[in-house]
Order: structure tokens, then C-alpha cells, then sequence
């Protein structure tokens, strides 16, 4: 059975994202000061860590939200946020409610558009990456609930930024039964590296 995995950034109120989305605002309001520690020059503690970022994945899961900023039918001729070579190299899974023909691009990465749910996603990103590949959940906040909630995500790595949004996309929401085991951890001036081991909690624990 293939490994699943995400890594994500977060605020320390809990967001990986502010509101308020846009073409102009992708992280949302403030959002971009949780990412800062893999954005410019690095700490050399940051190093490794970010180039785990996107080294892992034979396929990616994300939601639509993190594909683009437009809601409702598609418009347009909108091809991600990353120009015309994205930074994955592989298939990558995009959870809609509108169906979309894929979009090869360059590099190696092609975008399929999965209308059926999150399960059915994961099913055809273990299918491509087999029984010993990794599928990496890459977000965003919703996404990332989804697989912690269905018992899929095995691994977890949380980069907590010194940065308070205020409101915005939760990481965990009200996930009470997942239960999160530290089993690395790694900081810099910039963020507080964490990677957990992921289990559901035992019944009435």
C-alpha cells in the first residue's frame, strides 16, 4: 500500500492560509509570512527541510483552492499558479466539483480534475505510485483534514512560522481523534520543523 504523506506550513493560531483568497493574494491575507522560511535565502537549518518539500511524491492530492482562485465553473483557459512547468514532475490530483479535462504540462506534471471526492483521488494517486510509492496530500487546509480524518495520511510534517493570522484556512478544525506522535524535530530562527507519525486515537482515550 502506498505511503502517504504532506508537509505544510502553519501559523501558530493554526492557519496555513490567510482569508480572503485571490489572483492577488494566493495565500490569502498574510498568508505568504508563513511561508518565508523556504522563500529567499534559506537558514541553513531550513535547508533540509525545504528540499523535502516536493522530493517525495510520485503523485499529489491537492484541492481546488490551492490549484486556483476560481470558484464555481471554470473560466478561462487557467493553468495553476506555477506557469507552464509546475514544480511536482508528476500527476497531480485536483479535488472539484467540475469536471475538466487534464492539462499536461511541462516537466512532467499533468493535472487530472477528480469530481467523486477525496477517497477516489487517493485511490488514482496509489494507483500510479503502486504499492511502495509515496502520495503526497499537498494541501490545502481542507485537503489535508480530509486525509486526517478518513485514518489515509501516514506521515505529517508541520513547518509552525512565529506569525499569528488571526482567521483564515484552519490545519486541523476540530480533528480530535487523530493522534499525532513527534518523532523529528528541527528549528531555525524562521520556523519550528515538526514530523509526526500519524494514528487514529483509540476509542474513549
Amino acid at each position: 500500500m502506498a505511503t502517504v504523506i504532506s508537509h505544510m506550513s502553519m501559523s501558530l493560531d493554526g492557519f496555513v492560509a490567510g482569508p480572503d483568497q485571490s489572483l492577488e493574494q494566493p495565500l490569502g491575507v498574510g498568508g505568504i509570512a508563513v511561508h518565508r522560511w523556504h522563500l529567499g535565502e534559506l537558514d541553513p537549518a531550513d535547508v533540509p527541510w525545504t528540499e523535502q518539500l516536493l522530493e517525495r511524491g510520485g503523485a499529489y492530492v491537492m484541492g481546488r483552492n490551492m490549484f486556483g482562485p476560481i470558484r464555481g465553473p471554470w473560466q478561462g483557459d487557467w493553468r495553476g499558479w506555477w506557469g507552464e512547468e509546475p514544480p511536482y514532475h508528476a500527476p497531480v490530483f485536483v479535488l472539484t466539483h467540475h469536471a475538466r479535462e487534464p492539462l499536461e504540462m511541462a516537466g512532467g506534471t499533468t493535472f487530472f480534475f477528480v469530481t467523486d471526492g477525496f477517497e477516489s483521488a487517493l485511490k488514482q494517486a496509489s494507483d500510479v505510485v503502486g504499492q511502495d510509492g509515496v502520495v503526497d496530500i499537498a494541501g490545502g487546509a481542507s485537503t489535508v483534514r480530509q486525509a486526517l480524518d478518513s485514518g489515509a495520511l501516514d506521515e505529517l510534517i508541520v513547518d509552525i512560522s512565529p506569525v499569528v493570522l488571526g482567521r483564515g484556512e484552519s490545519m486541523f478544525g476540530d480533528l480530535a481523534h487523530v493522534e499525532l506522535t513527534p518523532i523529528e524535530v528541527g528549528h531555525s530562527p524562521y520556523t519550528t520543523h515538526i514530523r509526526y507519525r500519524v494514528s487514529a486515537r483509540p476509542a474513549g482515550a
